[in-house]
């Protein structure tokens, strides 16, 4: 069983996140670094996947930049979603090679992981035919988008914990007009630790993975010249 080192990093820029993912990437194809799983919040930000369309973003940067919400646009599959405080995004770094390389069973094995995790605290969650993504009932509960690069995978999942939910009102999430979004937070009635559901995720991820997962001491370890420089 392959070993998976895990991290809940707290609340992390998405500029910053999405370089740090690319750095694991680059480093976990050249053999200089063990996969990881890493577990955030994000400060509020729009992001655009590869499928966006801008008439999805329901109003200007301007009015977003006065509400403290950036707009970003991302190499992930996907359309329009949203990040914010209380929102447990997880970015899995992994090399579906030689036996996982399927994208369809990947994104299947993300959602399971998500429906197993929101099971832990009693909450009933699953799919929805033809669309990607977990669903509490009609509403949507957590997102999903993803890159793969030569089987190596970054982006990841989006799980609303304690998450706004009214800024959801900014966008069209994933294309789906008229489409409801839920979070932990409102089905359970209270609010709960993101790290807490972090910790519940990592078992469930490692289970439907076949990985052993271990804590991180750090995000990604700094390549031999950067760290020679410093």
């Amino acid at each position: 069983m392959r070993r998976c080192l895990h991290l809940y990093a707290g609340l992390v820029g998405y500029a910053e996140a999405a370089a740090l993912q690319d750095r694991c990437a680059r480093l976990l194809k050249d053999g200089g670094m063990e996969e990881r799983l890493l577990l955030l919040e994000h400060p509020p930000v729009i992001t655009l996947g590869r499928n966006a369309r801008r008439e999805d973003v329901l109003h200007d940067e301007k009015t977003l930049r006065a509400l403290g919400v950036s707009v970003e646009e991302t190499n992930r599959g996907g359309q329009v979603t949203y990040h914010g405080p209380g929102q447990l995004v997880g970015y899995p770094i992994l090399n579906l090679g030689p036996d996982r390389r399927d994208v369809a069973r990947y994104l299947r094995d993300l959602e399971e992981v998500l429906i197993r995790t929101l099971a832990r605290f009693g909450l009933q969650a699953g799919r929805v035919p033809g669309l990607t993504g977990v669903w509490a009932g009609r509403e949507k509960i957590a997102s999903i988008g993803v890159h793969l690069s030569r089987w190596v995978t970054t982006h990841g999942f989006a799980l609303n914990v304690n998450t706004d939910l009214s800024r959801f009102g900014l966008i069209v999430p994933c294309g789906l007009r008229g489409g409801a979004v839920t979070s932990m937070q409102r089905l359970l009635g209270r609010a709960l630790p993101l790290e807490g559901v972090a910790s519940a995720l990592v078992p469930e991820f490692g289970g439907i993975f076949a990985r052993e997962m271990e804590p991180a001491q750090d995000a990604a370890p700094r390549p031999p010249a950067l760290t020679e420089v410093a």
